[in-house]
């Protein structure tokens, strides 16, 4: 058994029928690639059985104390079921890429069985008319538990069931999972006795340890290296409310040269710093078009992954988190790059200050039975109705492979992300990278986003104003003339002749090459 942390508890507690806390994945294959060139579903099921003991979270499930007097704890499962947790469904004819984020949608709003292993995969067949795939491929759409995984950990689950190449070389490692017996309620009882005990140490080891982090951000902000403006309440918008059951699905990919190239427009930016500014445009032009515009800037909370190198295959959440001004008062582009730019760049000052790790360890300090209690009364009032968010969306950033990746032989041609909103947060914008591709991926309450399809073209249309407005200021940058050639040596003089006097020979003209302008 090993217990969860108090973060991993908190997206247990915080789970509603509105609002289940699970991540997932969209990843869409190509089957040509496979032996015979297709693939079956019985290929499928043998193919991920032969991989379950490369990732933990397969076979665990969660059991809960009595009254959630302490945290759940994971075991593994006596009665794991395989065929539980892959489904198999087809898409009707023509098979396009509305329809399959339609069923996405669904799949996503339904709640994960909480006294089984925390994941579901779903194979969806009949991808025929999707624009820029071939036809006859087919999606896996992934769902796993935050309590599970972050967007590191879950980075692993997905190595343990894909490939370098398309021949399914068996892995190595052998699998001596075993499974354990449900605990005793007399048990788990007892052991949330003797944590309470050791409780009062522990909110004086966290104290302790954040006093110096506090002491460097007071003596930064002193000096004016860290500025407290962006830790503002956000304006209240139509994502900012209580949410419904109901899912909307969507996702806009964009060249990744193409991002590299604009972050070169503003000195010192990042491909994340990019892609906010992209989702900045993409709010502004979606809620411009409704009126519904706030004068001051929107601002996302941006994960941090806090995960040492030694913890890429440990269980549940290893992060923290920064809030960033996403520019969407700007009108030009390039202006709300740099804005972005100086909003990440404060923020993670601030974060560095205070350390990243040592914040995630206050959540620990929440007593589990107050957790959940507050989290259901907070829905039940409707309470995100009555105040200023903290922030308005929502934006995680999933590293991807370089590499074309293969599931059961077939090759992965796309990937994107999914992830849980909840109440004063209903709209979430996933960032995955692949090849070279990076594609904005976004959940969102139906109600709030009722078309999905014009924020994704907000998105699109923000993207080409960056593009447009970096090639113009490369255009406009004063060019860099080449250094003039040296100029030719003298000839030397001719010798003196007999007959007359001598004179000295006219010097060749200077040569110089003619300067091109560079951009």
């Amino acid at each position: 058994m090993q217990q969860l942390s108090g973060q991993d508890a908190s997206f247990v507690y915080l789970e509603t029928p509105h609002t289940p806390m699970h991540i997932g994945s969209v990843g869409i294959y190509d089957p040509s690639t496979a032996p015979g060139g297709f693939v079956r579903f019985k290929d499928i099921l043998r193919f991920i059985e032969s991989r379950l003991g490369g990732a933990r979270s397969f076979r665990q499930r969660l059991v809960r104390v009595p009254f959630d007097l302490d945290h759940p704890y994971w075991i593994e499962d006596p009665e794991f079921d395989l065929e539980y947790h892959v489904r198999h469904i087809a898409l009707p004819k023509p098979g396009d890429w509305r329809q399959l984020a339609i069923q996405v949608a669904r799949l996503h709003s339904r709640p994960l069985d909480l006294n089984k292993p925390l994941w579901e995969f779903t194979i969806i067949e009949g991808l025929d008319n999707v624009a820029g795939l071939p036809p006859g491929c087919f999606a896996l759409v992934a769902k796993v538990h935050h309590a599970a995984i972050d967007g590191m950990s879950g980075v692993e689950m997905s190595a343990a069931i894909h490939d370098i190449d398309r021949f399914m070389t068996p892995r190595n490692a052998p699998d001596e999972w075993k499974p354990e017996n449900m605990p005793r309620v007399a048990d788990l009882l007892a052991r949330s006795y003797f944590n309470s005990l050791v409780q009062p140490m522990r909110v004086m080891e966290t104290i302790g340890r954040s006093l110096p982090g506090m002491a460097r951000l007071a003596a930064t902000v002193g000096k004016g290296e860290v500025s407290l403006s962006n830790t503002r309440l956000a304006p209240k918008t139509r994502f900012n409310a209580k949410v419904s059951a109901h899912r909307v699905f969507d996702a806009a990919p964009f060249p990744l040269k193409d991002i590299r190239a604009i972050k070169e427009a503003v000195p010192g930016a990042t491909v994340n710093d990019v892609i906010l500014a992209i989702i900045g445009g993409g709010l502004r032009h979606y809620l411009d078009a409704k009126g519904e515009l706030p004068s001051d800037t929107l601002s996302a909370m941006a994960p941090i992954s806090v995960r040492g190198e030694g913890e890429k295959e440990a269980l549940g959440n290893l992060v923290s988190a920064m809030v960033v001004g996403l520019g969407t008062q700007i009108a030009d582009p390039l202006q709300r790059l740099q804005f972005v730019h100086d909003e990440a760049q404060n923020s993670k000052a601030m974060t560095g200050a205070v350390g990243a790790r040592t914040l995630t360890d206050y959540s620990q300090l929440i007593p589990s039975g107050l957790a959940g209690l507050s989290a259901r009364l907070y829905t039940r009032v409707g309470a995100a109705n009555a105040h200023a968010p903290l922030f308005n969306v929502v934006a995680t950033n999933v590293p991807g492979s370089r590499i074309p990746l293969y599931f059961c032989g077939a090759q992965m041609v796309a990937m994107y992300g999914l992830g849980p909103i909840f109440d004063s947060m209903g709209l979430i914008n996933t960032i995955y990278s692949y090849v070279d591709t990076i594609a904005i991926s976004f959940t969102a309450d139906r109600n709030m986003l009722p078309d999905p399809e014009a924020y994704a073209d907000g998105l699109r249309r923000a993207f080409e104003e960056l593009k447009a407005a970096t090639a113009a200021a490369a255009s406009a940058a004063p060019a860099k003339p080449k250094p003039a050639a040296p100029k030719a040596a003298a000839a030397p003089k001719a010798a003196p002749r007999k007959a007359a006097a001598a004179k000295p020979a006219a010097k060749p003209a200077s040569t110089t090459r003619k300067t091109k302008e560079t951009v």
